[in-house]
């Protein structure tokens, strides 16, 4: 069938236009199966996409990932089926609700917050696509109403922990810190870590976090959580050999089979996840970008099975 996008069968204006044209070209057709907005409500899990990297301290970029993600999931090059033998492309577990647009003199924060409630009230399970990690926070507020013991289960080079980060207080190196302050989070466990400098292990003490860092890193980890549990992927989380489209490249880092088997094995009720800081301006070939659909496939096949 046809893919259709807020009621008619053209792709999304952001897959057509200038750069995204090129860019997107090999992997977008319009006869991808793509699941209609109007049938969001009624799938288990929504995805949403989240174009925003004003947070953002180094590079520009992550604002153009959503529909780079999606030509990727949609590509014909495969399938919307999960290891585990979920077909997503059933219209009654996965749906997308579009992009979040933006308007002149709106409020990121507010607006993200605001949509993510609307999708939740639908008794719905979201999966965001960013955009650069401070979108996390509105994330999390919307969530939090709905589930106030809620765990994280963050993917990352970095801690991004930060009290302020060049001034800014909502930086992307901060959204953890604002998620611990606001009490959004009863435990955080955070993988991949790699990047710590002393004011990073303050925060980390300050608000107990559980950091396995990645000179630690064992790979018969199984992590467990009694309560739900949202997962933060940030892509720079794994190698840049697997993942080289992040703004931040970090050696040493999870392959993509670790950071699945984390996710697979997973103990506990994943009601919710983000994709967060995939740079396409830094991707040769669109890598990153198939990596980033693997995630979600794996990821919406995680929070069908558990929840």
């Amino acid at each position: 069938m046809p893919a259709t996008w807020l009621g008619n069968e053209s792709p999304p204006k952001q897959l057509l236009c200038g750069r995204f044209r090129s860019l997107v070209g090999p992997y977008y057709s319009p006869s991808m199966n793509v699941p209609a907005v109007d049938k969001a409500a009624s799938a288990r899990v929504t995805i949403i996409g989240l174009p925003f990297d004003g947070n953002s301290s180094f590079l520009r970029g992550a604002a153009e990932a959503p529909p780079l993600i999606r030509a990727a999931l949609y590509s014909g090059a495969g399938h919307l089926w999960t290891e585990s033998g979920l077909d997503l492309s059933d219209e009654s577990l996965l749906a997308d609700a579009g992009d979040l647009e933006v308007g002149m003199g709106e409020d990121m924060n507010t607006l993200i917050e605001s949509r993510l409630r609307a999708l939740l009230d639908r008794d719905v399970l979201t999966l965001s696509l960013g955009g650069d990690h401070s979108v996390t926070v509105p994330i999390m507020r919307a969530l939090g109403k709905k589930h106030p013991r809620l765990n994280i289960l963050h993917f990352d080079a970095h801690a991004d922990i930060y009290d302020e980060f060049e001034g800014n207080r909502y930086s992307h190196a901060c959204p953890f810190a604002r998620i611990m302050e606001e009490g959004l989070a009863q435990r955080l466990v955070q993988v991949g870590i790699r990047t710590l400098n002393g004011h990073q292990r303050e925060q980390i003490k300050r608000f107990g976090v559980e950091v396995v860092e990645m000179k630690d890193w064992r790979d018969d980890r199984i992590f467990e959580f009694d309560d739900p549990v949202y997962i933060s992927f940030d892509i720079d989380g794994l190698d840049p050999a697997y993942a080289p489209g992040v703004s931040h490249r970090e050696p040493g880092g999870l392959s993509t089979r670790q950071a699945l088997r984390v996710i697979q094995s997973l103990k506990g009720r994943v009601i919710g996840a983000d994709i967060v800081e995939y740079n396409p301006r830094m991707d040769p070939q669109n890598i990153t970008g198939a990596v980033c659909a693997k995630l979600l496939k794996e990821i919406a096949g995680k929070m069908l099975e558990s929840s």
